[in-house]
């Protein structure tokens, strides 16, 4: 399953946490902590998703952790913050 690869940006306690998706220019999430950014991701990429469907066009294939470190508009987001994959299309929860 394809997984993209997300930057959260913690400033803080008294800040809210943003995550972004460096392959998916203007997918953002966000949330009080960390675990609220990463539980709001896959329904940021569903929408981004749906966005450009609406407009005829299809996700792009996500990049691979080394393929975005030698990107060098990424590099320095990935040696300044957390990573974390998220996975597209999301596992339908178990219940």
């Amino acid at each position: 399953m394809p997984q993209y690869v997300a930057i959260i940006e913690d400033a803080g306690p008294d800040e809210a946490v943003g995550l972004w998706f460096p392959d998916l220019p203007g997918c953002i999430s966000g949330g009080d902590d960390v675990d609220e950014a990463l539980e709001s991701a896959p329904e940021a990429l569903a929408f981004y998703a749906q966005e450009l469907s609406a407009d005829g066009r299809q996700l792009p294939p996500p990049r691979t952790l080394d393929e975005l470190k030698a990107d060098p508009d990424v590099a320095d987001d990935l040696r300044k913050h957390t990573v974390a994959l998220i996975e597209w299309p999301p596992l339908p929860d178990a219940e």
